[in-house]
């Protein structure tokens, strides 16, 4: 009886070569870099960019990005998602400003 069940939902799970390329056109929406923030992460690894929604539900919509890896002005990122939106990145308070 258990074989079963596992077996039939096996079948559904069939994966196509169409599938990757589904998802992509689907859900991937592209966004231009306009301006660069600065760098976060703990190592400074992530660099936080300001980007606009080219395409899709959200277009025309600017929004906080953190990106990992070399990104400058003008390219174009590929966001899975356009809801949500980077934290902004914490100033760095120098000593003395608030005694």
């Amino acid at each position: 009886m258990g074989g079963n069940k596992t077996q039939k939902v096996r079948q559904g799970e069939g994966s196509t070569s169409k599938g990757v390329t589904g998802i992509l056109s689907e859900y991937a929406v592209p966004a231009v870099v306009d301006s660069i923030i600065g760098r976060t992460g703990a190592r400074g690894e992530v660099t936080q960019v300001k980007c606009r929604v080219l395409q899709g539900r959200d277009q025309g919509k600017t929004m906080r990005r953190n990106v990992k890896g070399p990104v400058r002005k003008r390219d174009i990122l590929m966001l899975r998602e356009t809801q949500i939106e980077a934290r902004r990145i914490k100033q760095k308070v120098s000593k003395g400003v608030f005694s």
